[in-house]
């Protein structure tokens, strides 16, 4: 690493860590204010989006009375005379005379005048009518059985995924305003990282720089090749450069590394020269504890943020899911987000007075969590084979059969949880 350092009149002594789950509360606040603008995308395009307003409907649902089966729309006690034929797509003309039907399609508007649907299956034709019993229990969909005009099915917040989808092409839209999905940039810090070939004399892959985007876009942020920098000199001046540039284009700015106040560590002493105000300044969690969420406004009213991840790998990760992951939240106008539970299978240490996350492996079927191997903070093979991250929280220890709360790890954009 380079020798440079930040002037020693510049560094200040660190402030007590902020408890977990008043850090992820605090960073959630202030990405809601800052909530990013409401756009209108079609629909093709909204998959992972967030609704910015109430998705209602544009007509009753269904809009018509609609044939729930195969067979003939009826007027009268019968036997029928058939009249004509009625498909799905066309508008039928009424019934107006007694014991007269129309052979009718499912998914076909009913014709005006019928006062039954008879199905197919339990229908017989001789001499030229329609013998048969409906049922008791009308065979069509009335307007607005499912929904009424205007009416709200949705409330703002609601993430976009396939079903929402489906859900408003059914109800007559063409397009909906969602949020503006995040951009996010990451920059890397080290000169100790190689970005190609193995670990060899004294300098280790970087595995951030690839993996960390990917996790950014399983949150719906928009993520280009060119946003990620790096390694970016240990230098103070290359680190300052290297933020404003990130920062012109991006909501939410992730770093890897220097979140210490080492003699080579920068990232404090460049966010106090771009003049950000700390969220959140290091949080009492294990792994991941030198986190930091920090803000900056523009006179234009413009706000970015600055996520200081650790550099050791799983440490980064346990910063996106604590501080990311609910400023993301937040920035798409996404309620905060309720952590399932799980019965621990086997026993989990605490960490002291921080709250510990620790790897697990979900048993859906079984509601249980298993602690997982490879857990250092510079270790990814436990995070390769996890679900999630069990939350044992400060003074305690976790049990078997205890019931703890659990950080998934991000989903695909429209993904629901199995």
């Amino acid at each position: 690493m380079s020798t440079e350092t930040a002037p020693t009149a510049d560094r200040v002594a660190a402030p007590p860590p902020a408890g977990w789950e008043e850090a992820r509360s605090r960073v959630y606040a202030v990405g809601l204010a800052a909530a990013l603008p409401a756009v209108a995308r079609p629909l093709a395009d909204i998959d992972g989006s967030t609704l910015a307003e109430p998705l209602t409907t544009r007509t009753d649902l269904p809009a018509f009375p609609t044939s729930s089966v195969d067979g003939w729309a009826v007027r009268g006690a019968g036997p029928w005379r058939v009249v004509g034929r009625v498909l799905a797509g066309s508008t039928p003309a009424p019934l107006t005379e007694a014991d007269t039907t129309v052979e009718i399609a499912t998914g076909a508007m009913v014709p005006e005048g019928a006062t039954a649907v008879l199905r197919v299956e339990e229908s017989t034709t001789a001499d030229g009518l329609v013998h048969g019993t409906p049922r008791e229990t009308p065979e069509w969909r009335q307007p607005g059985e499912e929904a009424y005009a205007d009416e709200e099915l949705l409330p703002a917040g609601t993430p976009v995924d396939p079903a929402v989808i489906g859900l408003a092409a059914s109800c007559g839209h063409d397009t909906l305003r969602v949020r503006r999905a995040p951009r996010a940039a990451l920059l890397v810090f080290g000169d100790e990282l190689l970005t190609a070939g193995p670990p060899a004399a004294g300098r280790v892959r970087d595995a951030l720089g690839p993996a960390v985007p990917a996790w950014l876009r399983r949150y719906g942020c928009q993520v280009r090749q060119s946003d990620v920098m790096g390694p970016v000199a240990d230098t103070l001046p290359a680190h300052v450069a290297a933020l404003r540039s990130a920062l012109a284009s991006a909501d939410l700015v992730c770093t890897t590394g220097g979140t210490m106040n080492g003699p080579v560590d920068h990232l404090h002493p460049t966010l106090e020269a771009l003049g950000a105000d700390y969220v959140v300044n290091t949080v009492a969690v294990r792994p991941g504890f030198p986190m930091l969420l920090a803000r900056l406004a523009d006179p234009d009213g413009r706000i970015r943020f600055v996520a200081g991840l650790p550099g050791n790998p799983q440490s980064a990760i346990v910063a996106l899911v604590s501080l990311v992951a609910p400023l993301l939240a937040g920035l798409q106008g996404r309620s905060m987000p309720v952590l399932p539970q799980a019965t621990l299978a086997e026993a989990v240490p605490g960490r002291g007075d921080h709250t510990h996350l620790a790897l697990v492996s979900l048993d859906r079927a079984a509601g249980t969590a298993s602690p997982v191997r490879h857990v250092g903070s510079a270790m990814l093979r436990g995070l390769a084979g996890a679900d999630g991250f069990a939350v044992i929280r400060p003074g305690t220890r976790g049990e078997p059969g205890d019931r703890v709360p659990i950080v998934p790890l991000p989903l695909l954009p429209g993904e629901r949880a199995s």
